[in-house]
């Protein structure tokens, strides 16, 4: 995940307060993303997770997700994302929340919204939840497509709102496809519109129901429009002393594009001192951690690298606690992912950012290439933008004066 505003406020507001430093960086342990059960009351064209609406056998059950949360957090595990399907569908959901917070951990809700009540937002209020990300695929028209469900938009829209108004922390998640890319900009006009805390602008990755939409995956033109736009909109927002986050993930080429935009657009006003203080914060995130700080936990309790990587399991919280399963040196895919750098090949071996992007979101690579460490296709930078030159290529000049520029 890359936290645009925390470098556009490094860019152009140094002075501001430090942002508190989250609990991810201060701790040992991954984030644990944790998909509590699959059950969902929609069927979303892009699922990751194949949900739908009844329940799957051999789940974990409530007594094993609290034996869970003690193993986690003895490990050091900081951070909780719980999803599903539809979180809110657990008949316990209410009780694994007010117990994970009591242990400490900084918990976050990703839902779809569609079945929050104001009896549910005033006992997550009491509960102090982190974080509360709901989806929205586009404008009414749009989500309910992809939602496939007639007025999904606005009971997501509903319950945004009720979040909102009992202080909750709320976010919307776009998730971006070719399809969808010209909602956007309205999109990110609701946003302020309703004064929502956080936009999240998410790639489309090519897992679960997202497998078939791979043809549908944006042009890289339109992603790198689409990605300007959120850009442009967290610095308006800045600028205007306005304290909303701006996120993206699932694509770690936009650590790069963030500073060739700064560069290219800004860098006259901001100065060469602001520049490398950015650059230099954003070769210390490094890019994608899927495997080093990012794990998941599916609903049958199987261990994975991260949420897109249900196809390679590498242990069974049924069978070791996830401290064992994730100290486990015996997995290659594992051991690849924790290099570093990692063992990376085609143009994103030969890419001179790789220490920002760190080697870019490796699950499109295995199931466009059938190689983890195949170049990721969803990289939408030009060779010449990441230092490759082809010698034999007609127009190689000319890409090394772009480059330059």
């Amino acid at each position: 995940m890359l936290r645009i505003s925390q470098y556009m406020r490094a860019a152009f507001a140094p002075e501001t307060k430090p942002q508190r430093v989250s609990p991810a960086a201060r701790a040992d342990g991954p984030v644990v993303i944790w998909n509590l059960l699959r059950r969902c009351n929609l069927k979303c064209r892009h699922c990751y997770a194949f949900a739908a609406d009844f329940d799957f056998p051999g789940e974990l059950s409530t007594p094993e997700i609290m034996d869970v949360m003690d193993d986690l957090k003895s490990y050091g595990v900081p951070v909780l994302i719980l999803s599903g399907g539809e979180p809110m569908m657990h008949p316990d959901i209410l009780p694994i929340l007010s117990r994970a917070k009591s242990m400490g951990f900084y918990v976050t809700l990703s839902t779809n919204g569609t079945t929050l009540t104001p009896e549910d937002v005033e006992v997550l209020a009491e509960q102090k939840v982190d974080y509360i990300g709901i989806s929205l695929d586009g404008l009414k028209e749009r989500h309910d497509y992809v939602r496939r469900e007639e007025g999904s938009f606005d009971k997501a829209l509903r319950g945004i709102r009720l979040c909102r108004d009992a202080g909750l922390p709320v976010g919307a998640r776009f998730t971006l496809t070719k399809d969808n890319a010209e909602d956007l900009p309205g999109l990110l006009d609701l946003v302020k519109e309703e004064n929502i805390d956080k936009f999240y602008l998410s790639h489309l990755n090519y897992a679960g129901r997202g497998i078939g939409n791979r043809r549908d995956d944006v042009m890289l033109e339109t992603t790198r429009k689409a990605v300007e736009l959120v850009f442009e909109s967290c610095a308006e927002d800045i600028r205007n002393g306005i304290k909303r986050d701006y996120v993206s993930g699932n694509n770690d080429a936009d650590g790069v594009f963030l500073k060739m935009w700064l560069e290219k657009h800004h860098l006259a006003d901001i100065g060469q001192e602001r520049m490398d203080k950015v650059i230099a914060m954003l070769e210390r995130w490094g890019g994608n951690s899927t495997g080093v700080k990012v794990a998941n936990i599916d609903n049958m309790g199987d261990v994975h690298p991260d949420s897109m990587w249900w196809g390679h399991t590498i242990g069974s919280v049924k069978k070791r606690p996830f401290s064992e399963i994730w100290n486990d040196p015996q997995d290659p895919v594992m051991d690849g992912l924790r290099q570093k750098p990692r063992p990376v090949t085609g143009r994103c071996g030969e890419c001179k950012f790789i220490a920002i992007c760190g080697g870019n979101t490796r699950t499109r690579a295995l199931q466009a290439c059938d190689d983890p460490w195949a170049s990721d296709p969803g990289c939408y930078l030009s060779d010449a933008e990441i230092g490759i030159f082809k010698s034999d290529s007609p127009d190689s000049s000319d890409a090394k004066v772009e480059a330059a520029q």
